[in-house]
């Protein structure tokens, strides 16, 4: 079967042979790693040092635009909705950066939060700093977790360190600011200098004491060196026990510095799987290769949109069409721990401007409302699907059309989630191989009743999918 499998992607893609190659280890190693249910292969890595607070494992993140999220784009008005979150079963609020934003170069009329002009002051666009402790204790008060976007990376022109600190800043021969990548409304900070180091993280403890925050996103994380990140974490933690999120795909980062960083490889597949260009042995790929690069406590968050996605390369509708339900789905059952962009719970279905004051639409959208409130009940309290070491690891379950089938089993302690994805545009029957599977299961989002006695056949509709529970 795998050597008909190969002839048929080589003959259809029309493979290199390097290319063909490579999916050929990769099959072979898949192979010779997975039983006739495809069990994973034992981890040969050590754990890394970090060491996450309890919450971390079964908890959801929440992108919050503050902007965007009310008429007023304050925090006031957007502390009214927290009550509604918390109904949606949301654990952590990660709130775009609340900082004053640069004038000097700006982009658009508002700016871009990403310009920084002090990091020790509050965007007067969102209201007081008082106005954002308030808010924090009232997210406290309902057991929710805030985490703040943290810029080290870059400041804007008319920041207060270009004249208080000039030193600070990375200058071309003749002693101007420069800008990474094309921002220009931002000035590439040196990290050479490790006085900026103790006052970077001055400013970090600062909104830690100050309004009681319980960690950091940290922008373009990789672009700073790991060293500093290392160090941050430890003070950090000695002032409060933190969570931190690097907007990054580096494994180092996660040793010391980070509890998780960002799914981007698993969120590029998706968009392809959509787009036809890849399919589900790409997916596979990607999960040994996940397993053989990051430890078991590590945590990757998964996501089908966030700020970045959403107003530059399109909404979640745009980018995987029919199957936005399924590959959301995916992203709670896979390893990791989930984000929800504002807005996604009611499928909200249009790009926001990045510069520009642009309202979400909030008219009700029950059926995702629903779907969001019952996978993150799932999350919340199923064992399985825990983030990190306390999780289950992928099992995957072969099937006749493991090309277009996605279908995996995650057990720990007594509970088990058995999931199967069509992850195509056509119906597929399948007959599910092994017996791994078998046994009496729960759909969770219907609460169907479901028996695998083994070598089931199925017919799946386009981007039909299941997440069973035992």
């Amino acid at each position: 079967m795998v050597q008909s499998l190969i002839f048929f992607v080589m003959m259809k893609r029309k493979l290199s042979f390097t290319a063909f190659t490579s999916m050929l280890l990769v099959l072979l190693g898949a192979s010779i790693s997975f039983s006739s249910c495809m069990q994973r292969q034992e981890k040969v890595q050590e754990p890394f040092a970090v060491e996450h607070l309890d919450w971390v494992s079964t908890a959801t993140i929440y992108e919050v635009n503050v902007r965007q999220f009310t008429p007023e784009g304050t925090f006031n008005a957007f502390a009214q909705s927290l009550p509604r979150l918390k109904e949606l079963g949301v654990d952590v609020l990660w709130f775009m950066p609340v900082h004053p934003i640069g004038v000097e170069n700006r982009k658009g009329t508002l700016g871009s939060y990403y310009s920084i002009k002090d990091y020790k002051g509050t965007n007067p666009e969102f209201g007081t700093f008082d106005d954002f402790k308030a808010m924090v204790d009232e997210a406290h008060s309902l057991d929710m977790k805030v985490i703040i976007d943290w810029v080290a990376n870059h400041t804007s022109h008319d920041a207060v360190w270009v004249t208080s600190n000039p030193e600070f800043y990375t200058r071309d021969s003749v002693g101007n600011l420069i800008s990474p990548f094309d921002w220009t409304d931002v000035a590439e900070l040196d990290f050479e200098n490790k006085k900026l180091w103790d006052a970077m993280i001055d400013a970090m403890k600062y909104w830690v004491e100050e309004a009681d925050i319980d960690g950091f996103r940290c922008d373009v994380a990789g672009e700073v060196p790991t060293e500093f990140w290392n160090k941050a974490r430890r003070e950090l933690d000695e002032v409060k026990p933190m969570f931190m999120l690097a907007e990054a795909e580096k494994p180092e980062l996660q040793e010391y510095a980070f509890d998780a960083d960002y799914g981007w490889e698993f969120h590029h597949i998706k968009n392809e799987i959509a787009k036809g260009k890849k399919t589900v042995m790409d997916l596979d790929q990607y999960v040994l290769k996940s397993e053989s690069t990051y430890p078991r406590n590590t945590i990757k968050m998964n996501f089908t949109s966030n700020h970045d996605e959403n107003s530059w390369n399109g909404t979640e509708f745009e980018r995987l069409g029919e199957g936005v339900k399924a590959f959301t789905a995916l992203t709670y059952v896979m390893p990791g721990m989930p984000l929800i962009y504002n807005g996604q719970e009611v499928g909200f279905n249009r790009r926001l401007q990045f510069f520009e004051k642009d309202l979400i639409d909030w008219t009700e959208n029950a059926e995702m409302t629903n779907f969001y409130t019952k996978l993150n009940q799932l999350k919340e309290e199923n064992t399985a699907l825990a983030a990190g070491p306390d999780g289950g690891e992928v099992i995957r379950v072969k099937t006749s059309n493991d090309v277009n089938v996605f279908a995996l089993i995650r057990r720990a302690e007594n509970d088990e989630v058995f999931s199967i994805f069509n992850l195509s545009p056509l119906v597929q029957t399948i007959t599910l191989q092994g017996d791994e599977f078998v046994g009496d299961y729960t759909n969770y989002l219907t609460g169907e009743a479901q028996t695998f006695t083994g070598s089931d056949t199925l017919e799946l509709a386009p981007w039909q999918f299941f997440v069973l529970t035992k």
